[in-house]
């Protein structure tokens, strides 16, 4: 336990750096694996009880490192039947990623240096490249690729714009202070 947070009994801190709030509600952790420095705040709901059945494990969640889940957030792997089976696919999501507060995630991927805003809903098996952006309010709907480097807003989103080529150091770069700086609150 961290010493760094002004109420450390609303915080649980890993060795590799996680930061986890106790009203956070983490089903089945064993199926969730965190790359280190990611941040979990109050009331997020992280589904790794959703994974694939059958006698070997499987992880139904990886969670790149300097990744913020905001409040509120449900992130859940993406489903479907197939041949009259029914399966969870596991979701990854890539480093420097930024879930927003009331999010709903069932991505198949989302890649490194991402921005989702708050109060979007991501639909089942939607793949999201490296270094995009996600408006607030946003509706993508299920298995649309979004392209690196781009912009989507609306609902239904579409591609309202392209990003700087610098995107991805400037991601990086304010995910690592939000990061430092979320330690000292």
């Amino acid at each position: 336990m961290s010493t760094r947070f002004k109420n450390d009994s609303l915080w649980i801190e890993t060795d590799t750096g996680n930061r986890i709030s106790r009203k956070a509600t983490i089903c089945a952790p064993v199926n969730i694996v965190l790359s280190g420095n990611v941040v979990i705040k109050p009331e997020v709901i992280i589904r790794g009880d959703l994974k694939r059945s059958g006698p070997s494990p499987s992880i139904a969640m990886n969670i790149g490192k300097f990744t913020f889940l905001d409040d509120g957030c449900i992130v859940r792997p993406a489903y479907k039947t197939y041949k009259g089976a029914f399966s969870y696919y596991p979701m990854k999501i890539g480093d420097y990623t930024s879930i927003g507060a009331q999010t709903v995630l069932e991505a198949a991927a989302v890649g490194s240096y991402v921005d989702i805003g708050k109060n979007c809903v991501v639909g089942r098996f939607v793949v999201i490249k490296d270094c995009a952006k996600i408006a607030p309010n946003s509706v993508i709907p299920p298995n649309t690729v979004i392209p690196p480097y781009a912009h989507f807003s609306g609902n239904p989103a579409v591609q309202i714009g392209t990003l700087p080529e610098s995107t991805l150091d400037n991601v990086e770069l304010a995910m690592t202070t939000a990061y430092n700086e979320f330690k000292m609150t």
